[in-house]
């Protein structure tokens, strides 16, 4: 019987000697020595504090120095509690530094809150490289670029408090926000960075081992709806300078209040339908996930919720915005080269185990017309195909990340994977509370214990899916790799970190150490590398100090077109997913073709109005600058 029902596995071990990646040592902070192993929580949390501690390991890549390569790394350690800037391990001489954690003083602080994540991002329109971090125990911060620093450093940056708090004795009264989700992006289509957040825990005192005993669960294993919730903070403004600031306010009811109090894990965004503000993804713990068609103005952020249909062989929880799965991981991405976004989601996916699905919500719509029309009709165009694409079983899955590391042409994914490690299997007492009646759920007291030493899948290794030509399905190679490190991993971040063309990506793992991976693959194919930009209004010179060659172009879409038929679709990614957070660069694999490459570019200049443009561009590295046209910059 089990070697009839045991999930079926390829071998790819001819396509894994394709890739080649490299581990190399990431520098932390002189003296930095992280010593926790796990956290510190409200007392009725405390015999399951393992479980509370599984989250907070995060990492992005990206451009932080200003000098137009993305091997600026920004680390959440929950070893530590504190955010690590640091350079990627590919970065020449001249872009090093003394790497830093960064200080939210003058802000307050208490040891009720712990990071979760770091966003990079241009949130004041000046060419510099700000970096926005969210909590457990507040609401997030701004760090700041300033405009007179020189070099990457501590006192380089100003943090600023992006929901605004009116203290007088120097403490933190804001609400204890339990944020585990951002989604940084142009949600109006003005050419601004919107935050789309959400809340895992409701507002309360997790991190407090002598807070008060407000703390719950979720509601339900399958249709929780008591989490923290979801918010959008609509940018108002900014300014550059020595004391740089960032405004934003909440739209309240921005997403439907049946569908916003979910225990988010992750959300991401792309626009769906070419009008130029982006549609939303939340995947969410314990139920239902959430497709949100943007129907925003200017002055408003607003979605409205677009579901699957069910037919006659479709599993009730293969449906989107039906199931009743554990949604940790999601990414946009057109894994068919059909020129439309398909959207990829983790969830537990363990062998004799909660063994659900992946899903590989694959784009049906006959185009952006189509599209627009189902989900203004509150109808998602979309099919679930993680199977027949061989990605529907790993194990306990986290952030998901696409990318072409060969250059082929063809998307490969990594997955984050792991849960708890420990000596002690505790899936029996898991599987024995997942029976439990739904009534019992939100009162932490009648939770197993969840302790140091406990282990529930926490020896699961990454997963890295490579896509086989022949077929058009997935393979994990992790082993084949050498990626295989039995350490639970949360966040993945992607990026060309060199200028070389080869995607590098970065892990962050929970209580662990970060990984980096350089790409050295014996054999890449041509590529595409767009960086696209707006103009800057910080006055700074591109090149000195912190400036960068201009603002990075939110909300920008390209398509292009080979002439073999090859079709490909991607966007400038401001920020999603669970707790990893890619580059600007939007990148294309072309394969063995070496001739002009059509694309079209969309964007949306600050006036709201929407652009298109064609380019005929050559393999390689480009700077586009976007105003009321697309041009390259001099030189390229």
């Amino acid at each position: 019987m089990f070697f009839v029902a045991r999930i079926p596995a390829a071998s790819g071990t001819q396509l894994a000697d394709r890739y080649r990646f490299t581990e190399m040592p990431i520098a932390m902070p002189p003296g930095y020595q992280p010593t926790h192993t796990v956290r510190q929580v409200n007392p009725k949390y405390y015999h399951l504090r393992s479980w509370i501690s599984s989250v907070g390991a995060g990492i992005a890549l990206n451009d932080l120095a200003g000098k137009g390569r993305d091997d600026g790394m920004c680390i959440v350690d929950p070893r530590s509690d504190q955010v690590v800037v640091t350079y990627a391990p590919t970065a020449p001489a001249s872009d090093r530094f003394t790497p830093f954690t960064l200080n939210a003083a003058p802000l307050p602080m208490d040891a009720q809150m712990a990071p979760m994540g770091c966003v990079p991002g241009d949130l004041n329109g000046d060419g510099r490289m700000d970096l926005l971090v969210y909590y457990w125990g507040r609401t997030p911060v701004a760090f700041m670029a300033k405009a007179n620093a020189t070099t990457l450093s501590a006192s380089a940056y100003q943090p600023v408090e992006v929901v605004p708090q009116a203290a007088t004795d120097g403490g933190y009264h804001g609400p204890r926000w339990n944020t585990n989700a951002v989604n940084v992006a142009d949600l109006r289509g003005t050419g601004h960075p919107d935050i789309l957040l959400a809340n895992y825990f409701p507002d309360s005192d997790v991190l407090d081992p002598h807070g008060q005993p407000n703390v719950v669960m979720n509601s339900s294993m399958s249709d929780a709806r008591n989490a923290g919730g979801t918010h959008a903070l609509r940018w108002v403004g900014a300014s550059s300078g020595a004391q740089p600031t960032v405004r934003y306010t909440e739209d309240a009811n921005a997403v439907p209040f049946h569908s916003g109090s979910g225990w988010t894990l992750a959300m991401s965004s792309a626009d769906l339908t070419g009008d130029g503000k982006p549609e939303a993804y939340v995947a969410n713990d314990f139920g239902k996930d959430h497709l949100f068609y943007n129907r925003s103005t200017p002055d408003r952020i607003r979605f409205t919720e677009a579901t699957g249909e069910r037919s006659s062989t479709t599993p009730k929880s293969f449906v989107l915005g039906h199931d009743s799965f554990k949604g940790m991981g999601v990414d946009f991405s057109d894994l068919q080269n059909h020129g439309k976004f398909d959207i990829l989601v983790s969830n537990i996916t363990v062998a004799w185990g909660l063994e659900e699905s992946n899903f590989a919500f694959m784009n049906t719509s006959s185009g952006n017309a189509d599209m627009a029309k189902k989900l203004a009709d509150g109808t998602a165009p979309f099919d679930q195909k993680a199977q027949q694409l061989g990605f529907a079983w790993r194990g306990w899955g986290w952030d998901v990340k696409t990318g072409d590391f060969l250059n082929s042409g063809r998307l490969d994914v990594v997955q984050a994977e792991g849960f708890v490690k420990g000596k002690i299997n505790r899936w029996p007492w898991l599987q024995e509370m997942a029976m439990t009646n739904d009534m019992v759920y939100t009162n932490p007291a009648m939770w197993p214990n969840m302790q140091p030493g406990d282990d529930i899948d926490g020896s699961q290794p990454i997963a890295f899916y490579g896509k086989k030509s022949d077929t058009g399905s997935y393979v994990n190679l992790s082993k084949e790799l050498g990626l295989d490190e039995p350490v639970p991993s949360r966040g993945i971040a992607t990026a060309d970190t060199r200028g070389s063309g080869a995607l590098d990506f970065a892990i962050a793992r929970q209580w662990g150490a970060p990984n980096f991976y350089a790409n050295n693959a014996p054999s890449l194919g041509n590529h595409l590398g767009l960086r696209l930009y707006r103009p800057a209004t910080g006055g700074g010179k591109p090149g000195t100090g912190l400036t960068g060659p201009g603002v990075p172009a939110y909300g920008a879409t390209v398509q292009i077109r080979l002439p073999d038929g090859h079709t490909q679709i991607q966007q400038l990614d401001g920020g999603g997913g669970h707790s990893g957070k890619r580059s600007f660069e939007v990148h294309f694999g072309l394969g063995t073709y070496n001739g002009p490459v059509a694309a079209t570019v969309q964007w949306s200049d600050e006036q709201g109005q929407l652009h298109h443009q064609n380019l005929q561009l050559t393999p390689g590295d480009h700077n586009v600058f976007l105003t009321s046209t697309a041009s390259e910059a001099a030189g390229q």
